[in-house]
């Protein structure tokens, strides 16, 4: 993206994403916006990059790179110390994820699943991103049907996670859903290879281990733990 494209797509996001802008009372990073000091920070933060070898482009602000998941922004700050420059930060382009903890009878059930990032394998709980003009109930209730092939008989809410609040503006919502009938199959399209069936014990002994390392997985299962309806053991 050139230099006019990305600041072009920076300001139409400021104007149909107003809230991913705002600045707090006291907030101790407010994102500049007006020009003269837009251009210092990224002057400034610009020559502390070169002072280190690095390229002063990384300091222009702007949307420096977008898919169909996902926008990286570079905003224009001034910092606690009242220095000026750019910071990165990473936020969804729809709406807010789920994560889904189905219970079948006395089981949770797990999926594996290979991740491309880690490029690992992890046994973790179905989730994925939400989709616009959905519910996070009904983002909830299309993840259970794509990764396990079942439909929820109860729901609770387990609130909402950030689960990287250093880079990203994403929010989860977690869900405890009790479900009577599951693919064991998996969906292979999405790296989903089968599911595993554990106790509420063997899930806590999976994480306690480090077997299971999945955050999403952990927050849910905390979460659902805490408001009594999953016991630890």
């Amino acid at each position: 993206m050139d230099d006019e494209a990305r600041v072009a797509r920076y300001r139409k996001l400021r104007e149909e994403r107003p809230e991913l802008f705002t600045n707090p009372p006291g907030a101790p990073f407010p994102i500049l916006s007006e020009p003269d000091e837009v251009a210092a920070a990224e002057a400034q933060f610009g020559q502390q990059l070169e002072a280190h070898g690095m390229p002063a482009a990384w300091a222009l602000h702007g949307v420096v790179y977008e898919d169909p998941f996902q926008i990286i922004l570079r905003d224009p700050v001034r910092t606690p110390s009242g220095h000026l420059g750019t910071y990165v930060r990473r936020v969804a382009r729809n709406t807010d994820g789920v994560v889904v903890l189905p219970r079948h009878g006395d089981h949770v059930i797990l999926v594996r699943h290979f991740r491309h990032s880690t490029r690992q394998w992890h046994l973790e709980l179905p989730r994925g991103f939400g989709e616009k003009d959905q519910t996070p109930e009904q983002n909830a209730e299309r993840e259970l049907r794509e990764e396990l092939g079942a439909a929820a008989v109860r729901t609770h809410a387990l609130g909402v996670v950030q689960p990287d609040t250093g880079l990203t503006s994403d929010t989860v919502h977690l869900f405890y859903v009790e479900i009577d009938l599951y693919d064991a199959a998996g969906e292979a399209a999405e790296g989903i290879t089968g599911t595993v069936r554990v106790t509420p014990a063997e899930l806590a002994e999976l994480i306690r281990s480090g077997e299971l390392n999945d955050g999403f997985t952990i927050a849910a299962w905390s979460r659902a733990v805490l408001s009594g309806l999953l016991p630890v053991g």
